[in-house]
């Protein structure tokens, strides 16, 4: 009962937290000093043809009258028109959303299967030479900028010892379009050679996302464990004489990731603000290159409408975080 409370009251949140993302983006777009018309038209562009089209496009319109206007094409599933591509923003979205959630699942399963191990190691072995490397290498993943290791993994894996692709997701047609995911695609099309190259070609993109993420995991699943490991029901654990293997893993490791497990909601929201700059330096199809075409053509609408989009998808991951968090929690809602 109480769980379907819980998930009532988020989506009862989700209406104000669009809104209120809408109006953020809608009024830092009109406090940057570029004017989408000109960059439309370039610079050749007339005075005359300038006000025509500010005035086509509802520009000349008062910024509350344009916000009006853009809520209303919103409650009616209209995002309007890319003044980049000169396509619906929707179906634009759409295209590359496949992209970018293939990335950014694949970077948080990479950084799970890194961070949680690593993460109980460090506190099996609590202040050893192992523990004190691993929390120095966490740290040290947290303080790394993005692009500076989408650079630094483009120049040596891919430049200098050519074992992956410079850029872009896969080489030729790749496999039938199912789900629009190329590993999942490849392998329901049973074509090895595609999610051959679909692998290759996410492997630096996905490891740039997944180790900062993965340090932040092993910090907090360290954390965890050693809250857990000396409470009552583990000592009882131990005096019933069980493994310790099966201790850590069956009756530890579940409470000790209650906060792991929130985290990687919060990463995820991490994961896809990096995605913007990863995609861009990989040359990535997701909604990041997207945003940054649409920053560069300073397309309200286009980013707007990338803002919504990726508001939902971290509002609907935190719901299933929040969703999971209450299963694991053995004081959970009942």
């Amino acid at each position: 009962m109480r769980r379907l409370e819980m998930i009532l009251s988020r989506l009862v949140w989700f209406v104000p937290t669009m809104a209120g993302l809408v109006v953020i983006v809608f009024l830092i777009s009109n406090v940057i000093p570029t004017d989408p018309v000109k960059v439309l038209l370039g610079e050749n562009a007339t005075p005359a043809q300038i006000e025509a089209m500010r005035v086509k496009l509802g520009y000349d319109q008062p910024l509350w009258v344009q916000l009006a206007r853009h809520f209303h094409d919103i409650v009616s599933g209209n995002l309007g028109t890319s003044i980049y591509s000169q396509r619906p923003i929707s179906e634009d979205l759409a295209t590359r959303l496949p992209a970018t959630l293939e990335l950014t699942l694949t970077a948080i399963i990479v950084s799970v299967a890194l961070g949680i191990p690593l993460g109980v190691i460090s506190a099996l072995k609590r202040n050893s030479l192992l523990d004190h490397i691993l929390r120095v290498v966490s740290v040290s993943g947290l303080a790394i900028a993005a692009f500076w290791l989408a650079l630094l993994l483009q120049f040596f894996f891919a430049m200098k010892l050519g074992v992956a692709p410079l850029n872009s997701r896969i080489d030729g047609f790749g496999p039938t379009p199912v789900t629009g995911l190329m590993i999942i695609d490849s392998m329901l099309d049973w074509d090895m050679e595609s999610l051959h190259s679909a692998l290759s070609h996410i492997a630096l993109p996905a490891l740039t996302l997944a180790l900062p993420a993965a340090a932040t995991i092993v910090r907090f699943t360290r954390a965890g464990v050693l809250d857990v490991i000396n409470s009552n029901h583990v000592l009882y654990q131990r005096a019933m004489g069980l493994p310790p293997g099966l201790i850590v893993w069956k009756y530890v490791l579940r409470n000790a990731l209650i906060s792991t497990v929130t985290q990687i909601g919060l990463i995820f929201g991490v994961l896809v603000t990096n995605a913007v700059i990863v995609e861009t330096v990989f040359d990535w199809p997701g909604m990041g290159t997207f945003a940054v075409q649409s920053i560069l053509q300073s397309d309200h609408k286009a980013i707007i409408g990338f803002t919504i989009w990726i508001g939902a998808l971290i509002v609907i991951v935190n719901l299933l975080v929040d969703i999971t968090h209450s299963f694991i929690d053995p004081r959970g809602s009942r």
